[in-house]
């Protein structure tokens, strides 16, 4: 068989906030329960471990909007983990962060089967569905023990394709893309190859509306929003007074907001000072997410917040290495047991994002893709409600404490 490509897709959503409960840490729980901790809380913290330090890399690499999905992301590569030969998938999975000594590799899997069921669930109050799809190539023949540990522990479903069609295809996969996204993610298989052997989708659908919405009416249509100190885009800037938690943080100089959605999920907007937003970056640690959790309190804000709808789209094999994912694009992460191909390696991961925020509430979608191949190819003190400037924003599902959507508004103009 000729070259032998590997496409790893996902794609994947955010969340919104409930009540009083703080997405920084998971909860901590009395000794006196009986009922052990739930699985996901195994793996949640790491995941937003990984999501701020993939954050400071790709903000040094990107002047305009960033946006991705860490639990997309991070699910596409566990599973990944699982098609890697017996001594690699320590790799990837300490690579995002897991030690292993601690979490050992089987409970990183429990981890991430309660996570997908426990956002599974269905609520009434939001939309939040995911699912993982192999496409595999018709004269493949995939390990059976990659396929059942796929579907169980990620929910993984396996589908017969002719790769050797390229067209129809990868019109087929990005068509399945986008009904499983409702049209959020588009086109994510652009450069789809005829050489293809197996296409690896992991979806994340998200719709909320907020518990406070926005008054249509009182949206003005088109206010300063200030990108940087030479240049202003006219906007959509939404208006509330309203109750939100709130809380100026004077030692990193920026004020950081919790909009609550109807459902466990959550919206924390965080808004540097001017000149400040290198300063808030460098300071992006679970310690500080943990610490503005102690801090916030209730405060009727007078709140401005632009409409916008953002989008983000990545190639990440060249920043994965410099956090820790050094072996994934080598020998050293071999997939043959995947694909039952020797030598079937990364040389390739993407990944894109779309959010779009108004009035009602929130949508976003996300998808992210690892494809392989053989080696030889305001003012201090006062609430500072008004969103004029660049701001970061976290998207999260409390019950679960896992950060859906991570992602920094610097030009809500550009799309």
């Amino acid at each position: 068989m000729g070259p032998a490509w590997l496409w790893l897709l996902g794609a994947g959503i955010a969340a919104s906030a409930h009540g009083d409960k703080s997405p920084a840490v998971a909860p901590a729980l009395s000794s006196q329960l009986s009922e052990p901790a739930p699985a996901y809380l195994k793996v949640t913290p790491t995941i937003t471990s990984f999501a701020l330090r993939l954050y400071k890399r790709l903000a040094a690499d990107t002047a305009g909007n960033l946006l991705f999905s860490p639990v997309s992301m991070a699910s596409t590569l566990a599973m990944l983990s699982l098609g890697a030969r017996p001594d690699a998938p320590a790799q990837v999975l300490e690579g995002l962060g897991f030690n292993l000594t601690e979490t050992p590799e089987a409970d990183v899997h429990q981890g991430f089967q309660s996570l997908i069921r426990t956002l599974q669930l269905p609520s009434p109050k939001l939309e939040l569905k995911l699912g993982n799809s192999l496409f595999l190539d018709q004269q493949l023949k995939p390990r059976q023990h990659f396929l059942d540990s796929a579907r169980e522990l990620y929910g993984a479903f396996a589908f017969s394709a002719n790769f050797t069609d390229s067209t129809s295809t990868g019109r087929q996969i990005n068509d399945y893309v986008r009904t499983q996204t409702y049209g959020r993610v588009q086109d994510c298989l652009q450069d789809f190859h005829h050489d293809t052997l197996a296409v690896l989708l992991n979806h994340i659908f998200f719709k909320a509306k907020w518990k406070h919405p926005f008054d249509r009416y009182q949206t003005r249509k088109k206010e300063s929003f200030f990108v940087d100190e030479r240049t202003s885009v006219r906007v959509p800037m939404m208006h509330q007074k309203e109750m939100h938690r709130f809380l100026y943080d004077p030692e990193l100089a920026c004020t950081v907001l919790q909009i609550e959605y109807s459902g466990n999920a959550l919206l924390l907007l965080v808004l540097p000072d001017p000149g400040k937003m290198e300063q808030v970056e460098a300071a992006l640690r679970p310690e500080t997410l943990s610490r503005w959790s102690r801090l916030f309190l209730p405060s009727l804000l007078d709140l401005h917040l632009p409409r916008f709808s953002i989008s983000g789209t990545y190639n990440l094999e060249e920043i994965l290495p410099k956090i820790g994912l050094t072996n994934v694009f080598g020998l050293e992460a071999d997939l043959s047991g995947i694909t039952g191909q020797l030598n079937t390696t990364f040389s390739r991961v993407s990944h894109k994002a779309v959010v779009d925020m108004n009035e009602k509430g929130t949508e976003a979608g996300a998808a992210s893709g690892v494809l392989s191949q053989p080696p030889a190819l305001s003012a201090a003190g006062t609430p500072a409600s008004h969103f004029n400037r660049p701001f970061l924003l976290l998207l999260w599902e409390t019950t679960t404490q896992s950060l859906l959507l991570l992602g920094k508004i610097v030009n809500p103009a550009a799309g």
